[in-house]
């Protein structure tokens, strides 16, 4: 992250090495796609994101079975394409369920082109290895983008800090170096399994891009009447992070983020102390982060199909 650079309402950061300004807060996108938000007010949620400085559009192939991705799509027409930078992440773990799913989101996004695609929810020390088969997701993404399709290339992951750390490893031992890497970074995380701890510093090292998510959970933080909204945001905020996307289901939640950006200042190590001395019991096991210690968050175990085939020497060695 390098120093943040403003309009009136909204801080602007550069993501990682790859030269980008985006916005330091990102419009999460499984939001716009719940069923009590309409499709009205989800494509209203967008376009005054955007009118008010948002440019990071965050997305998922699989979010709401695709209606999330559609809504967004239908937000950026008339104009609004050229003022995101827009990211997705696909499920698929074999090239052949990778190529497919990008496409979709394309059709899906009413794009050309995604500036960001990652590998979604890398929550299993095995993901690395098969996404980075000679038949993987990640052979997919490299041809995505030579033929246009997308950009930059990144991953994300809620579960363990290690293995985002192995992640990064496998990835280095193929020589290819990822554009960014997402992660939950929030006031309990430092307490627990923590990625800002671990990640982080490595991904600062690498001048990866550091893209914050959950950081309050979808509300489940704030269940702990430990802290409030505002504090959560400015906690991700003062991390090295490019980006801290944040799930909007309605104009209130939009105006809230704002305000956090309107009264961020960066904080002394004597108010990060403060603020994580109020977390410190309630996190401590865990509980308050489920996506770290309970299956709850983890799509793709429930719908192993979304990943695709196990790479063909895998099954060869099974029955030879």
């Amino acid at each position: 992250m390098s120093e943040s650079t403003s309009n009136s309402e909204m801080l602007y950061r550069v993501l990682g090495s790859t030269e980008e300004k985006v916005s330091a807060i990102g419009l999460g996108g499984w939001h716009i796609g719940l069923k009590h938000v309409d499709e009205e007010l989800g494509i209203r949620i967008v376009r005054t994101a955007i009118d008010r400085g948002i440019t990071f559009m965050d997305n998922s192939w699989d979010y709401n079975g695709g209606v999330s991705e559609i809504r967004m799509g239908k937000a950026l027409q008339n104009g609004y394409r050229d003022k995101v930078f827009l990211m997705t992440k696909i499920d698929g773990r074999s090239k052949k369920e990778a190529a497919r799913q990008i496409d979709e989101s394309l059709q899906r996004l009413q794009v050309d082109y995604i500036d960001l695609v990652q590998h979604h929810e890398i929550i299993r020390y095995e993901d690395p290895h098969r996404v980075f088969d000679e038949e993987g997701a990640n052979a997919a993404f490299i041809e995505a983008r030579e033929a246009g399709k997308l950009r930059y290339i990144g991953f994300t992951g809620h579960k363990d800090p290690h293995i985002h750390l192995h992640m990064l490893e496998v990835a280095a031992n193929h020589g290819f170096k990822f554009d960014t890497v997402q992660m939950p970074l929030n006031v309990m995380d430092a307490h627990y399994r923590s990625f800002e701890k671990l990640v982080v510093p490595e991904l600062v090292k690498q001048n990866i891009g550091v893209l914050g998510m959950k950081s309050m959970a979808n509300g489940i933080l704030l269940r702990s009447n430990t802290v409030i909204p505002i504090e959560c945001l400015h906690y991700a905020l003062n991390l090295p992070t490019s980006v801290v996307i944040t799930g909007i289901d309605s104009m209130e939640i939009l105006k809230q983020a704002f305000e956090a950006i309107r009264t961020f200042k960066s904080m002394n190590e004597q108010q990060v102390r403060s603020l994580l001395a109020k977390t410190a019991e309630a996190a401590s096991s865990g509980k308050f982060e489920p996506f770290k210690t309970s299956s709850i968050f983890d799509s793709t175990a429930q719908n192993p199909d979304w990943l695709g085939k196990e790479p063909e020497r895998i099954q060869q060695l099974m029955s030879a």
